[in-house]
């Protein structure tokens, strides 16, 4: 079984097209969260995710902001009012759709689960070493995904209760292998808004029968996406980071 692992689109429909299009092969898709916010296409993003019919997916924050869930009043200038303008933009049965995603954590198989923020809070950030411990403590499954920060990042839990940074920031990266042996927490980093220095999108795949889990990278027409948060009226900042992927 082999799964492709997304998260944080934000509606960025070419970079979710670019990522669908590029992926290797896969049975089955896990979505973490956050289909929308920052860009320009949320009701296109929806939809697209709504015909693949994820085998399992989560609510971000941004999600439970544009279907009216939550305020923005914790979002900086910039993302609070791309917030407001995706709630006004969707559709209806678009915001219904986010109202009705599940919170996190999610557990996959008897392995693998998934959150947007961690284990313990599905809003919480995961960015230091005792961010991380507690996350790797706190999840019910050996191998947890999970997104929120944007930063792509394999960290390992060893039997002696060591970290073990596998992998983490920009650029490609070789694959890991699983094998039961520690405990994983995987950010595939950002389909739609990198934070990394790297403005390719972002995923990860996971062979269930190998172990092996991938950090991937595609490259996609970041310019078409820049140009269409402009056109919609958006901060000029969200469509600037896209380019310098920060």
């Amino acid at each position: 079984m082999r799964y492709l692992i997304a998260s944080d689109v934000h509606g960025n429909l070419q970079a979710l097209e670019a990522v669908l299009a590029a992926s290797p092969a896969w049975d089955r898709l896990l979505m973490l969260g956050d289909l929308v916010g920052y860009g320009a296409q949320p009701n296109e993003v929806v939809e697209r995710v709504r015909d693949l019919a994820p085998y399992a997916i989560v609510r971000g924050n941004h999600d439970k902001v544009a279907a009216g869930l939550d305020g923005a009043e914790t979002f900086n200038p910039a993302a609070q009012h791309a917030a407001e303008w995706t709630r006004a933009t969707l559709s209806e049965g678009n915001r219904a759709y986010l109202a009705a995603l599940p919170r996190g954590p999610l557990i996959v198989d008897d392995r693998l689960e998934i959150c947007h923020g961690s284990p313990a809070d599905e809003d919480e950030y995961i960015f230091g070493e005792g961010d991380v411990a507690e996350a790797l403590v706190r999840a019910r499954q050996p191998l947890c995904f999970f997104g929120h920060t944007h930063f792509p990042m394999v960290v390992a839990l060893t039997p002696e209760g060591d970290l073990d940074m596998l992998r983490q920031g920009a650029g490609d990266h070789d694959p890991v292998r699983f094998d039961g042996g520690v405990r994983l927490l995987v950010n595939p980093g950002a389909v739609g808004q990198p934070r990394d220095g790297d403005p390719r999108a972002a995923c990860a795949l996971f062979d269930g029968d190998t172990g092996e889990i991938r950090l991937l990278r595609m490259a996609y027409p970041v310019e078409e996406a820049h140009d269409r948060i402009l056109a919609a009226g958006l901060p000029k900042v969200l469509a600037q980071r896209l380019l310098v992927g920060r």
